[in-house]
């Protein structure tokens, strides 16, 4: 696992095993992450997404603690996935990283409790699973709009974003920070240092 610029967030690239048959490659190894993260990873929920190209989904978080950390990669075509930082204190906040998941490399992407997570489908039935920490409950669960021009992120341009009706009607990240939504830096990495006992 490779650490990303933004605390809380790696990469993966697996070691693809083929032959005539096809291929075989370990896509998530609990000992690996919790090298990296200092603790492992609660396995409460597994998700998978099927999605139209240009369709954008995010950017989500939850409320820490605990917040919903996530193994993330693609099954079939090709997504542009994007941690952003949301931290409220963190020295890389309102920092993206985008990492192309594809069904040719099988990279995976870890993402953090209190971090933002996105991801942009560059392929029809663009197919997406994702092992969660914590299942999903409505009542924690936020977001901001993946556009946002202060965020800035660098989606690609020959693909037309296609938002649901509740990202569309995302706030700001502006608009997130002023009504206290989002996560403190503080309290992600007391929070962390818990998780590690």
């Amino acid at each position: 696992m490779d650490p990303l610029s933004i605390k809380g967030a790696f990469s993966f690239s697996p070691r693809i095993h083929g032959d005539g048959r096809g291929s075989f490659h370990e896509w998530f190894r609990s000992d690996e992450l919790r090298k990296q993260t200092g603790h492992d990873l609660n396995l409460a929920q597994a998700n998978c997404s099927i999605s139209s190209r240009g369709a954008l989904r995010g950017v989500h978080f939850a409320d820490v603690p605990p917040s919903q950390a996530k193994y993330i990669t693609c099954l079939r075509g090709a997504v542009l996935d994007v941690v952003v930082d949301l931290r409220v204190g963190s020295p890389t906040y309102a920092q993206w990283e985008a990492v192309r998941l594809d069904d040719a490399s099988r990279r995976c992407l870890y993402v953090g409790e209190g971090l933002g997570h996105a991801f942009m489908a560059l392929t029809d039935d663009a197919t997406v699973i994702y092992l969660c920490s914590e299942p999903y409950s409505p009542d924690r669960e936020h977001g901001v709009h993946p556009l946002d021009p202060d965020l800035a992120i660098a989606w690609p341009e020959e693909v037309t974003p296609i938002l649901s009706d509740k990202d569309a009607a995302a706030p700001s990240l502006a608009e997130a920070r002023a009504s206290g939504l989002l996560p403190d830096y503080q309290e992600c990495l007391d929070y962390y240092a818990k998780l590690a006992l």
